[in-house]
């Protein structure tokens, strides 16, 4: 919400917005943008010299705000219709859908169409760290092309439809399609079937890629009406990584397409999951017109997004990684790039099940699986405590679930308790992996302190 509402302030709007006290970080931001923040939510912030009010899908009716402006029947609109109508209509619409690493793969994107010299707007969830001096989730540029991630969570309070579908796409990449967001969907069907619409909205004239390596993506190419490529990691696909070679904190591989060589790469990401990111990557930059030795750079020069396998720092001789991992793929992923650029290394899993999906006993199972790579696993107590006990994840079960699998796993009931167990077993040379899409209680921070 902040970076579109800056992007408007940038086209000459006067943008203003209400946040949160809990969150002064985003007030500080949308200050430095040129945008007056106001403090909670109160009824008198709805003025009468008001045109437009976008309500972000966090909001929902009782919100002081939001009944003024339905009282006083002033024009409003979700999100992604506002960012359509001043940004998407008159540009090559470039969507970034799937299940995991949207945010990821934008980055990729905007950032080796920008320093191939597209000048691409570029709007994402998350803090890129190649767009301004800081990290930025935005970028206005004054190409063609607009790179935007497409998010299939719901619009509004009045519209529960996924925010992709508003973004008017004639290219979209659909990574992988899995369950998730279990607050919103009631099955994986639910979730296909969103997807299958943003399908149906890429034009003939369009191209349609699509992750050949998840069989829930995979799918989605025969009701497609525009274009189609794969990529993957398999045979069968268009474009095609191989000859993966993790060094570090570098990854790299050759890619063919269509059964040629392409040509080879190196981006500064672990994980086959980041391979295929930067396959994306690859085969969008290819169809806007830039050739091998651009995008090549481009991914040498990518300089990460914050909170995606971040290193918050090293302390006692342990490396700490912020990650926004709460799927169980997500974090089964997580874990094996990390495990795969530290051989050697005793990778330590602190887990904060805090999304609406990752308190959800739905994920059971999939959790116990997903920790594998880990040498030592911690699990916080679920955030969402108000859900029902049939409903919530059990963190007790999780723990006897991973012990049983041969892991060493343990459930913490504190920040405290998390931090005294790190402090007191670790060695040097351990890395540690938060992992919540959560602040956590500033754990990060604390941890380092406790290390020192």
């Amino acid at each position: 919400m902040a970076a579109a509402a800056s992007m408007l302030r940038h086209k000459g709007f006067d943008v203003r917005g209400s946040d949160q006290d809990v969150y002064p970080p985003m007030s500080d931001f949308l200050v430095a943008e040129g945008i007056r923040a106001l403090s909670g939510y109160r009824a008198d912030h709805i003025t009468p010299d008001l045109d437009l009010v976008v309500v972000g899908n966090a909001i929902s009716r009782g919100n002081p705000e939001l009944e003024e402006v339905l009282d006083r029947k002033i024009r409003y609109c979700s999100l992604p219709e506002v960012v359509r109508d001043h940004f998407l209509w008159g540009a090559r619409s470039i969507v970034i859908a799937g299940t995991h690493g949207k945010t990821t793969t934008t980055s990729l994107t905007g950032w080796v169409l920008t320093s191939g010299g597209l000048d691409p707007s570029v709007l994402v969830g998350g803090i890129a760290r190649n767009f301004g001096a800081r990290g930025s989730s935005y970028r206005l540029g004054r190409g063609r092309e607009f790179v935007i991630e497409g998010d299939e969570y719901d619009s509004a309070f009045f519209d529960k439809t996924a925010k992709f579908l508003k973004y008017v796409p004639d290219i979209a990449v659909i990574n992988n399609v899995e369950f998730d967001h279990a607050d919103i969907y009631a099955d994986f069907a639910a979730v296909s079937a969103a997807f299958r619409r943003l399908v149906n909205l890429v034009p003939r004239r369009g191209l349609l890629l699509i992750g050949a390596d998840s069989e829930g993506a995979r799918v989605l190419k025969d009701p497609a009406v525009s274009r189609v490529e794969t990529f993957g990691l398999g045979d069968d696909v268009d474009w095609q990584a191989h000859d993966l070679e993790s060094a570090g904190p570098v990854t790299r591989f050759r890619v063919r397409r269509g059964g040629s060589p392409f040509g080879a790469f190196e981006a500064p990401l672990v994980g086959t999951h980041n391979v295929r990111n930067a396959l994306a990557a690859i085969a969008v930059a290819t169809e806007v017109g830039l050739g091998m030795k651009r995008i090549a750079a481009g991914l040498r020069s990518f300089a990460g997004v914050k909170r995606r396998l971040e290193v918050v720092g090293t302390a006692g001789g342990v490396t700490i990684y912020d990650d926004f991992a709460h799927h169980p793929t997500a974090v089964a992923e997580t874990l094996a790039g990390l495990r795969a650029s530290n051989p050697k290394a005793r990778v330590w899993a602190v887990f904060e099940p805090r999304s609406a999906s990752s308190c959800r006993r739905v994920f059971q199972g999939d959790f116990a699986r997903a920790f594998a790579a880990a040498d030592e696993v911690l699990v916080a107590p679920v955030f969402r405590s108000a859900l029902p006990e049939s409903e919530r994840l059990s963190v007790p079960k999780l723990v006897r679930d991973l012990y049983d699998r041969g892991q060493s796993a343990r459930e913490a009931d504190s920040i405290d308790d998390i931090i005294t167990a790190i402090v007191r077993e670790h060695r040097a040379g351990d890395v540690v992996v938060i992992m919540s899409n959560g602040g956590f209680g500033g754990i990060h921070q604390k941890l380092l302190q406790a290390l020192a």
